[in-house]
């Protein structure tokens, strides 16, 4: 490939820079390239080469020097946040940034776990890929029960983008036509395995407002003919997404929007480029570009553009607009409203149950598949329930007890060794995905004396869980449980969240808010289309510009929200406005 698109210093002022190489920097890069615009995407991190730069993948574990795990006191030196990602091990470590490098504080008693990907690709190359719609109980639900701000847009007006992204990326799963959570555009969805379904056929009896389907993910199960013209071929379920998948079976910014924006000769990319700050034109009111910090050399350097597009994920591009001071700004750019950094927000996980399922024994395959039966929120959506807000969804699956289960249990001999050729019992997991209110209290700012090695300002994190958090962890817990109970488990055992401590804020890695929309310049940062009130040619379309979080996985919703502020913005700037 040639790599003339990859650039250092430069004197050219850009249609756009688009700020991250994430799943949102991915799309805003594809979006306004296509659009004709010649656009710079600048990522922090290093560049990863789409099929080159993925050492692990395929690589079994018994081929590595530690069987996956790591040296420990490398983990304990660099890794020691970004371990207790489900995704982190000895194949994929590259993906995930050294810890050292980039230190955040945060106050006692209250952990953040913030898990980072700083590479070209960003988290797209790491991200569960878990792709759903939200809908109008999602966008109304602010304004329903007071909490939050009103949304300024409604499904109504993410509709078509939702399908168009949808129609790209390639989404798997079935119609189903539930209110609460719409139908996508769908590629086939992955199968259930035969426990699954006896489990579904009585769970569905039993509550009829709770329907088991397939998890709905971003990956090709069937390839659409525009899916093979761009390299990427069937999924072949290796479950070995993490690693890197030279299939381009899942979707990332390498394998399907980075290929679509170079397609167009539009792109050039400035990598090893931290974004110290947005640079601000008092005259114009306008973003004239971005300063940058080389990470290899400390070099500082500028870009200039017409618009800005902050990609870099909710903590970083809030970072980024903190740091970008100026007279009119002086606590953070188009932060007049003053809740830049404020509602910090993460999903519920790590509350479930799981059970034994007895029978089946002559059923042993538990199948291969990135995805597992979800049961979409049932709670709050007819009846209010009386000990909190919002609502969860469900997922889990059915597996039989493997071999791999005896390296934690004790045991030695030959009778030990006839245990582990035995497959064990099926067992039936769910676990909760909830919805957090949006608080003010929850927050980042800028650490007013501590900076990293490049010098620029550490993040302070401060953030917590509420009781309307704890009592929706208990009715996941108890929920699951009476739904285990209801489909024949049995030797049903509950986990429930009830601290801080026992899973830290952040680490469910769907980190949101702290930039919001809204239709109040007063109270939100952000407008309908993205826009910042303050500043009219800087938007923000990742996680940070979220008002609720909705229980749903929001990666699809951030798709679908970056295109259409791309149009917006490309309409507005050849209108002049801008």
């Amino acid at each position: 490939m040639d790599k003339n698109f990859y650039i250092k210093k430069s004197a050219q002022v850009f249609d756009a820079i688009v700020v991250g190489s994430g799943i949102t920097g991915g799309w805003a890069a594809k979006e306004l390239t296509e659009k004709g615009l010649k656009v710079l995407m600048v990522e922090r991190g290093k560049p990863v080469e789409h099929r080159q730069d993925y050492p692990g993948e395929g690589v079994q574990a018994w081929k590595l020097p530690f069987r996956n795990a790591m040296n420990y006191q490398l983990v304990e030196d660099q890794y020691y946040i970004q371990r207790q990602c489900y995704a982190f091990g000895d194949s994929s470590k590259q993906f995930f940034m050294n810890d050292r490098d980039y230190p955040y504080s945060t106050p006692e008693g209250k952990p953040f776990s913030w898990i980072r990907g700083n590479q070209l690709g960003g988290k797209s190359l790491l991200w569960a890929r878990q792709s759903y719609r939200l809908s109008d109980y999602d966008f109304n639900a602010n304004l329903a029960d007071g909490h939050g701000v009103d949304w300024p847009i409604r499904y109504k007006d993410l509709e078509q983008w939702y399908s168009y992204v949808e129609r790209h990326a390639g989404i798997s799963g079935s119609k189903e036509n539930i209110p609460v959570l719409p139908d996508s555009e769908f590629l086939p969805p992955f199968e259930f395995n035969n426990v699954e379904l006896a489990l579904k056929k009585k769970i569905e009896a039993k509550f009829p407002d709770r329907k088991m389907i397939m998890g709905r993910c971003a990956h090709l199960t069937q390839p659409a003919p525009h899916h093979l013209e761009q390299g990427r071929l069937q999924c072949q379920a290796r479950n070995e997404c993490h690693k890197g998948c030279s299939f381009g079976a899942n979707f990332s910014t390498q394998s399907s929007t980075l290929p679509a924006a170079l397609k167009t000769n539009n792109l050039s990319i400035a990598t090893n480029a931290i974004v110290h700050s947005v640079i601000y034109d008092p005259k114009t009111n306008r973003a004239k570009g971005v300063r940058i910090i080389d990470s290899e050399t400390m070099e500082t350097r500028e870009y200039f553009g017409k618009m800005v597009f902050l990609c870099a994920s909710t903590l970083g591009t809030t970072q980024i607009m903190l740091n970008s001071i100026s007279e009119r700004f002086p606590t953070g750019i188009a932060n007049s409203s003053g809740v830049l950094g404020h509602y910090l927000m993460d999903h519920l996980y790590g509350s479930g149950a799981v059970g034994r399922i007895d029978g089946f024994e002559d059923e042993y395959y538990s199948g291969r598949r990135p995805t597992a039966p979800y049961i979409p929120n049932f709670r709050n959506v007819k009846e209010k329930h009386p000990n909190f807000f919002r609502g969860y969804s469900l997922s889990g699956s059915a597996s039989r007890e493997n071999w791999g289960s005896f390296a934690k249990k004790d045991g030695f001999g030959a009778d030990f060794k006839k245990q582990i050729q035995n497959a064990g019992s099926w067992y039936f997991s769910l676990h909760g995905s909830g919805e957090m209110l949006p608080r003010y209290d929850n927050q980042v700012s800028l650490h007013p004396t501590l900076k990293d090695k490049w010098g620029m300002p550490q993040l302070h994190i401060e953030a917590s869980f509420t009781e309307n958090d704890y009592k929706m962890n208990e009715d996941i817990a108890n929920t699951a449980a009476e739904i285990l109970e209801a489909a024949g488990a049995k030797d049903i055992v509950k986990h429930v969240i009830r601290r801080n401590e026992d899973r830290p804020f952040g680490l469910s890695i769907h980190e949101m808010g702290t930039a919001r929309m809204g239709r109040d310049p007063k109270t939100s940062v952000l407008n309908g289309n993205n826009q910042t009130h303050d500043v009219p040619n800087l938007f923000v379309t990742d996680g940070a510009c979220m008002t609720s979080n909705a229980w749903q996985n929001p990666s699809l919703t951030y798709m679908a929200i970056t295109a259409r502020a791309c149009d917006f913005a490309v309409k507005q700037l050849k209108l002049g406005k801008i």
